[in-house]
């Protein structure tokens, strides 16, 4: 078997890692390495299944309530938000991390601390796909300015509503209110974040409204 030299001196060992991490670069099994990394709250709905197979040439972290049961091989519950086993395998620059969702009430276990050291302080995106009507949007919301704000400043906030006038149509009863919630939701992103992008899309229509989000992360490679 032929012996490998060892490097005689500084240089030697200098082209060494410069050879090392050149052919690490050019691996093909490396994720996103030119990509941005992008954060999604409420990732596993129905928008973030949709959205996530568009984002290959990126790192996406998504944030759920219960990445066991949303990397489960079946659905077990209407509960929690669901990807499956399947999807991840198909889809190997996801990543799954618990968070707490605004609301520690609804929390079981301690897997979701730490979640804002692991996702935000190197996120270029944070993207707003979390849904409902109820005041758990308003927790959700508050809860990703002023994190991000503590520990990453700069990312790009890019929330996804519904217009104005549809809500009845996705979700009659209590309009007034819920358009409200939506409204502060939006002007807290706005009036926190220094970048951010507040996006309104159209009801029922969810290639339209995935491919209005894929345009809005793409203009900010």
């Amino acid at each position: 078997m032929r012996s490998v030299r060892a490097p005689s001196n500084h240089q030697d060992v200098a082209t060494m890692i410069a050879i090392g991490v050149l052919l690490l670069s050019s691996s093909p099994s490396s994720v996103g390495v030119n990509g941005l990394q992008i954060t999604i709250a409420g990732g596993t709905g129905r928008l973030g299944r949709l959205l996530l197979p568009k984002l290959s040439d990126h790192d996406v972290t998504v944030l759920t309530r219960n990445s066991f049961l949303a990397s489960a091989p079946n659905k077990v519950t209407e509960a929690f938000g669901y990807l499956g086993k399947g999807f991840l395998q198909k889809h190997p620059y996801v990543t799954l991390r618990d968070w707490d969702g605004g609301d520690m009430l609804e929390i079981v276990g301690q897997d979701f601390i730490g979640w804002q050291d692991d996702t935000l302080p190197n996120a270029d995106i944070l993207v707003h796909l979390c849904g409902g009507y109820t005041e758990q949007r308003e927790m959700v919301t508050e809860r990703l300015v002023r994190e991000s704000l503590r520990m990453n400043p700069s990312v790009v906030h890019v929330t996804v509503n519904p217009l104005d006038e549809e809500i009845p149509k996705i979700s009659p009863g209590m309009v007034t209110l819920k358009t409200k919630r939506i409204n502060d939701c939006e002007n807290m992103v706005e009036k926190n974040c220094k970048n951010s992008r507040c996006l309104r899309l159209e009801a029922f229509r969810n290639e339209q409204a995935i491919e209005q989000i894929f345009d809005t992360i793409k203009s900010l490679e």
